[in-house]
């Protein structure tokens, strides 16, 4: 097994698709594609592709680091009790245990991530 993992953010493989739960759809009718690429640590750490389109959600961490990486698209992150933060293309962040916050998909997004739980 390779300790080394490349992320394809062109995977040909078909993506898991999804909506998102109806307590956090806030407007809109986003839906999300998931093109998971590799687990890691006993299921504790998840690497891939995300792609959202355009709606407003709630966003939920619990107890789940992730590291995000905008392929395409732009996004608008608003912390509960805090000001907006849009980014785009090129644009890295990190979600820490705890957020809590909408995400606003202002064109359709698509992102790396790794999620630590």
């Amino acid at each position: 097994m390779s300790l080394l993992k490349t992320i394809d953010p062109n995977s040909i493989e078909a993506p898991r698709e999804s909506k998102p739960l109806p307590e956090r759809l806030i407007s809109g009718d986003p839906s999300f594609k998931t093109w998971a690429q590799d687990v890691a640590r006993d299921g504790l750490v998840h690497t891939g592709i995300w792609e959202a389109t355009p709606g407003l959600t709630r966003s939920i961490k619990g107890e789940t680091f992730e590291f995000c990486h905008i392929l395409q698209g732009v996004v608008e992150l608003t912390p509960d009790g805090g000001e907006p933060i849009t980014y785009k293309a090129g644009d890295s962040f990190v979600m820490k245990p705890g957020y809590t916050g909408t995400w606003r998909t202002i064109e359709t997004v698509r992102k790396i991530y790794v999620t630590v739980m």
